[in-house]
């Protein structure tokens, strides 16, 4: 199972990045918001642009935005892997496909735990992950919401059912304990319980017993 490293808790990011960096951890999730698809900002431009810079680590973009379009043609030529965005934004999902694989990153769609998997199953064949949203989208610290084990066992089912070259991401409440009830994801993403560690060295103790499964 591989990590994806959400730094929305962190107190001070770019420093938080600069410890990550030396762990084993896959990915660094930027959680972009836009006051709108859900309450708050986070992550302006200008900060996406310098975590690009600090991080030795691919970028996960999470865009809980009402215009994904718009964020997208920000981030060219960046340091990213996958540039995820929600299904209920309510906008022409193939475009918007088509445009992040156009900057040459991976797609990923995502859905709240209120939308059935069945919403997003036309879009499998051509996106590249799937994130499963196991906590409301727009607030760190949630608690797991346990209908989102039998989401991923669904979606794990139709992926591999017709051989969809898919990755499975959740997102949302994940621990050393709530990480084993989603056995069927290739990726989690692990927020405010990494903090839990001080340095380095605590982070990379703290993904091993999310990870080592």
């Amino acid at each position: 199972m591989k990590s994806s490293i959400s730094i929305l808790s962190s107190d001070n990011r770019l420093e938080y990045i600069n410890e990550l960096n030396y762990t084993n951890c896959n990915y660094i999730h930027v959680d972009v918001m836009d006051g709108k698809f859900v309450p708050g900002t986070q992550f302006s431009d200008n900060e996406v642009k310098a975590i690009n810079y600090v991080s030795n680590k691919l970028l996960d973009i999470h865009l809980m935005v009402d215009d994904p379009i718009k964020y997208i043609n920000k981030y060219k030529e960046y340091n990213i892997k996958y540039i995820t965005f929600h299904l209920e934004c309510g906008k022409d999902i193939d475009r918007i496909i088509d445009k992040i694989h156009k900057f040459g990153y991976k797609a990923g769609i995502s859905i709240k735990p209120g939308t059935n998997i069945d919403k997003i199953e036309k879009y499998l064949p051509k996106v590249d992950l799937v994130l499963v949203m196991s906590v409301e989208p727009g607030k760190g610290g949630q608690k797991f919401i346990k209908d989102t084990i039998n989401k991923v066992k669904h979606l794990r089912d139709i992926v591999d059912k017709n051989k969809y070259d898919v990755v499975i991401e959740v997102d949302g409440g994940i621990n050393n304990d709530t990480a084993k009830l989603v056995p069927y994801a290739d990726m989690v993403v692990i927020g405010s319980y990494i903090l839990n560690g001080n340095n380095r060295y605590e982070y990379q103790r703290y993904i091993n017993k999310v990870i080592d499964k």
